[in-house]
């Protein structure tokens, strides 16, 4: 766990206009920086920089944060990745301490990891190094059509034949990372002279693909025989560093491509990204040897909102685009493109476009089907709707795929699709396959300017106002604290309070909500975080203005009264819970002396807390 202090010492030192500015076009607008937001499609700037207050926000989609979120949010880097990655830019070695109740586990796997991508480089500069002396391997790429440039910026090798050639990198050939790391495997067999157990490179005569994360570091390897063996492709196993199940070949290569051309193009091999690359589609990724999962689907959808998967026609292509289409039906958002494309069965992309061009390749990728066509094809594929039988039959198939997508507006337009293709009422469709038509806002949509006054209950209001005006929480008595066992969200305000605590006097809605983002209930502090830039027109203000002295009073006595409101909204609930224990008890037709102690206490404790609730009632 990364300590507090620690986080509140790097934004101090980071500026939020250097690391935004590395992707977005930013200009100076007054105090602030203005730009196109790259988290969503718009003409005009209405993404904002804050260079006093180290905070982003954008007024067209209610994106935000500080330095951390943008990263982990446009790079798609973890928090720990984000983090770690700041630390860097200026200096800092970041801190590790270990979880209440655990045992620094966390922190050793971290350091770990982090040594095994210094072996991991080691290995790579090696192979790239041993590519330019092979005269084999460089005819078998330039067999395949690729260029000594596109082969530099891949960074390309080539693993020589032999057993033990990584001795010539690594002084320490016996060390147990090498192991860890998946460059080296152990035998069963031992060593005649030292009696230890023999060891050998784990690829052998193989082009080298390195596989790099988003920030750039190898943490795998793909390896290509160069001639008919088995198997064809050789991956690096599950490491620390190195997970097949969430990592994505060629992310850090396109991700400026994807976002110039708008849309990641997904193939099914390491070749097919290299060539692509080289013939005009530098935008495409790969998955590593496995079916596409929703993390693969997460990550691609952190780049851009139109995802393009390129399959081959034949029935393994077919296999792996419904797995594919598992994978993304939780992420079919409605403001998100997702298609399907199939080439001719002897064909891959690479051998497409040498026959047919670029164009050919292009107009194939625009005419993709979309996800709403290749999910119902896929639903009434085979079965005979004329019949009743056939029709249960794809209602039943129906119902998972329908019940995975977001409950949207995409939703009820394949709903709609679904009951006009099987000649079947809408509503019929909707409660055979278990939803119904309600229709969720986007997160990412903004509401109208007149509809942007909230009013919220209020426990909502008290946890709003102690995310907002975290220093508000400190002053809060024992008394107050008690009131918390009545609230339904106890859990999450006692886990606010927990951080703002640990904060201290540098506790601020900035640096707060950086925290909770790291934390099991992340999904209920972004919609918190949501509402109060979208409906509080005063925070957003005195984040993205510049500080002066007005602001600075305006910004004290606005948390001075979101403290009263605070301790108020929890004496409220309090009192209410009081309230209700009173009448249930005074509904019964016979008290016991202990029930008739305890009305007798109740009613004092009501009248106490409706004093102190008077004055906060007639202010508003």
């Amino acid at each position: 766990m990364i300590p507090h202090s620690f986080l509140q010492d790097l934004l101090s030192r980071v500026d939020v206009v250097e690391v935004v500015g590395r992707y977005v076009q930013l200009k100076k607008g007054g105090a602030n920086f203005m730009g196109l937001c790259p988290f969503h499609n718009e003409k005009s700037p209405s993404f904002s920089v804050s260079p006093t207050k180290q905070f982003y926000h954008c007024f067209g989609c209610g994106a935000h944060g500080t330095p951390i979120n943008f990263l982990m949010e446009h790079a798609g880097l973890t928090f720990p990745e984000a983090v770690n990655e700041l630390a860097q830019s200026v200096g800092l070695t970041v801190p590790q301490e270990p979880r209440a109740g655990g045992d620094g586990r966390d922190g050793a796997q971290w350091k770990q990891a982090t040594g095994l991508v210094d072996r991991m480089k080691t290995a790579s500069d090696y192979y790239r190094t041993a590519l330019k002396a092979s005269p084999k391997a460089i005819a078998y790429l330039k067999k395949r059509g690729l260029s000594g440039a596109v082969a530099r910026d891949f960074a390309l090798g080539y693993a020589p034949e032999g057993w033990q050639n990584l001795e010539q990198a690594f002084d320490d050939y016996q060390a147990e990372a090498l192991v860890e790391a998946g460059l080296v495997l152990v035998s069963e067999k031992t060593d005649a002279q030292s009696g230890t157990a023999r060891r050998y490179d784990r690829f052998r005569d193989r082009v080298m693909f390195p596989i790099r994360n988003v920030r750039g570091q190898v943490i795998g390897f793909g390896g290509r025989v160069l001639d008919g063996g088995e198997p064809k492709y050789l991956n690096s196993p599950e490491t620390p560093l190195f997970n097949k199940g969430s990592e994505l070949y060629g992310l850090f290569e396109a991700r400026l491509a994807i976002r110039e051309k708008g849309f990641v193009l997904v193939v099914e091999g390491y070749m097919d990204v290299v060539a692509l690359a080289q013939l005009g589609f530098p935008n495409a990724v790969a998955t590593l040897g496995t079916a596409c999962t929703p993390v693969h689907v997460q990550k691609l959808m952190r780049q851009t909102d139109t995802v393009v998967f390129s399959f081959d026609g034949d029935k393994a292509g077919r296999r792996a685009a419904r797995r594919a289409l598992d994978a993304c039906l939780p992420h079919a958002a409605d403001n998100r493109t997702i298609k399907f494309l199939f080439l001719p069965a002897e064909h891959d992309p690479d051998s497409f476009v040498r026959e047919f061009g670029t164009d050919a390749f292009g107009y194939q990728i625009e005419q993709a089907l979309p996800l709403s066509q290749f999910l119902l094809n896929e639903i009434v594929a085979d079965k005979p709707l004329d019949q009743p039988e056939g029709r249960a039959k794809a209602l039943f198939e129906a119902k998972p795929l329908l019940t995975a997508l977001p409950p949207n507006a995409f939703r009820t337009q394949v709903v709609h699709m679904l009951a006009d293709r099987l000649g079947v009422p809408f509503g019929e469709v909707a409660a055979l396959c278990g939803i119904d038509g309600a229709v969720q806002r986007a997160v990412r949509d903004a509401p109208e300017k007149a509809a942007r006054r909230r009013v919220t209950g209020t426990e909502e209001r008290a946890l709003r106002n102690l995310v907002m005006y975290p220093r508000s929480g400190v002053a809060i008595g024992e008394d107050e604290l008690a009131a918390l066992h009545y609230a339904a969200r106890r859990e999450i305000f006692e886990e606010v309070l927990t951080h703002i605590r640990a904060l201290g006097d540098a506790a601020d809605f900035r640096l707060l909500s950086e925290v909770l983002r790291n934390t099991a209930n992340a999904p209920v502090y972004e919609e918190i975080f949501r509402e109060i830039l979208t409906y509080d027109e005063n925070v957003r203000d005195l984040l993205l203005g510049s500080e002066t002295e007005g602001s600075v009073e305006r910004y004290q006595e606005q948390e001075r009264m979101a403290g009263e409101e605070l301790r108020a909204a929890l004496a409220k609930l309090h009192y209410d819970a009081l309230r209700e224990r009173c009448d249930r008890l005074s509904r019964q037709s016979k008290l016991t002396s202990e029930e008739t102690t305890e009305y007798a206490d109740l009613l004092r404790q009501t009248a106490d807390l409706r004093r102190r609730l008077a004055p906060v009632a007639v202010r508003d």
